[in-house]
């Protein structure tokens, strides 16, 4: 069959595979690969470890997409943190690995495992297929270098970006209450030095803890900072996908142990669907021995009380309020200092910007330096800096204000009673509140 022919051929064949039952799909494309391909070998996968972009960025093969094939990409957000990520859905690439050259398919369609990444590799002969496969998922797995391993969409990965956030990142700026930040500390790093006092006391060497409160409080900076202190392995998922994905990452958690597994913003990683199946290899069978898992949410009230108030699964849960007067003068404190003096606050005005922004979270303080310095400049430095920000203070407050009634008039429509607690919206008879947007400190 001519080049141009085969690819018009796949494109249709492929296409003509997705739009059957989903338990029928992957039948259907190994069958008729094997017919297209009657001389070649070829091996079916799932593994979100297959990460064949990632092991060709490293320079171990060469990677081509198939001309004349209709290639599908999709682009990921991350969150402010974490930026995109592009990923291949449907895409045929040719494959240049040692001396072989192969063809490598990869298709989603969610199967009864509840993964979705497919791939099919078509090489020359069997050892080749294979010992690509072992070597692209043995590479993504490897041991991590400076102690990070990413699980995202589509499998493992090492991220540059976040690891040196993550190298930058210290708790001595961390602001949290009194003796908080100590506690936390001290509370981790105990963890790992006592796994000969756990086995004497015949207890499990595991534990849950969990960071939660409003956005823009330092939970993600605490994250950061505490992975960089504790100077050990750490698996970091930003994804989970379906429960086969599950398994994968505590398993690989369970190998590494002892580590840390981080799961940010819980609530909208485990869904319904997967909240069972998740709840298992947390507390199941599975002794998960030597892992610290470390989950953060913006959202206590969307998780689960099967996840939230067992005390097995997650047995420390500390806050992260907005700061009290303390803190905020302290975090305008330490922003004033490393200033240019013509751009700094008095000590008044230092203690007189931490009294106007009660129910203002670290990344809105940050927000009013920010915005404040733009606007002292704008003026053209002709006010002091302690007027600019009295007024940024009043007019990002009145922001607050607006945007917390246009999210109050889209969950509660008008004619629902409304209350305020804290400067947030709290709708009547006690549900939880409506918190601020989400500004990346």
């Amino acid at each position: 069959m001519e080049d141009d022919t085969l690819m018009v051929d796949l494109e249709e064949f492929l296409l003509s595979c997705l739009e059957r039952r989903t338990t029928a799909i992957g039948y259907a494309l190994s069958r008729g690969l094997r017919e297209r391909f009657p001389e070649m070998q070829i091996l079916e996968g799932g593994a979100p470890a297959f990460n064949l972009e990632a092991y060709a960025e490293a320079g171990f093969c060469s990677l081509a997409e198939r001309a004349g094939f209709h290639g599908r990409r999709a682009e990921f957000w991350l969150g402010p943190e974490g930026g995109t990520l592009s990923r291949p859905q449907e895409m045929l690439f040719d494959v240049a690995w040692q001396h072989h050259r192969l063809l490598v398919l990869i298709a989603h369609w969610p199967d009864i495992t509840g993964t979705p990444y497919h791939y099919f590799i078509v090489g020359e002969s069997a050892e080749s297929v294979h010992e690509l496969h072992v070597a692209v998922c043995a590479w993504n797995t490897r041991e991590p270098e400076d102690y990070i391993l990413v699980f995202d969409v589509n499998g493992w990965s090492k991220d540059e970006e976040l690891l040196g956030a993550i190298h930058n990142a210290t708790l001595e700026t961390l602001i949290l209450r009194p003796g908080m930040k100590e506690e936390i500390v001290q509370d981790l790093r105990s963890f790992f030095t006592s796994r000969d006092t756990y086995q004497e006391y015949g207890i499990p060497w595991k534990r849950g803890i969990l960071f939660a409160g409003p956005p823009g409080n330092g939970k993600t900076h605490a994250v950061k900072g505490l992975i960089n202190a504790l100077g050990q392995r750490c698996i970091y998922v930003r994804v989970f996908g379906g429960s086969f994905n599950i398994r994968l990452v505590f398993d690989r958690a369970r190998a590494l142990a002892p580590c840390v597994l981080v799961l940010e913003d819980l609530d909208s990683l485990v869904t319904p669907e997967t909240r069972s199946y998740f709840l298992n290899e947390l507390d199941g069978f599975a002794l998960n021995e030597g892992i610290l898992t470390l989950a953060t949410t913006n959202h206590p009230e969307r998780l689960d009380p099967a996840i939230l108030d067992r005390p097995s699964r997650f047995d420390r849960k500390y806050p992260f309020d907005l700061p009290g007067l303390p803190e905020r003068r302290h975090y305008i404190e330490h922003w004033n200092a490393s200033l240019k003096p013509a751009l700094q606050l008095s000590e008044s005005g230092c203690l007189a910007a931490a009294e106007l922004t009660e129910d203002f979270s670290f990344a809105y303080l940050k927000e009013l330096f920010l915005s404040s310095m733009m606007r002292w400049i704008a003026q053209s430095r002709r006010f002091p800096m302690d007027d600019v920000m009295r007024e940024q203070a009043a007019l990002l407050r009145e922001q607050m204000r607006d945007v917390e009634e246009l999210i109050a008039d889209r969950v509660y429509p008008p004619g629902m009673a409304m209350g305020r607690h804290r400067g947030r919206g709290m709708p009547m008879g006690g549900h939880h509140p409506v918190q601020p947007p989400d500004v990346p400190m």
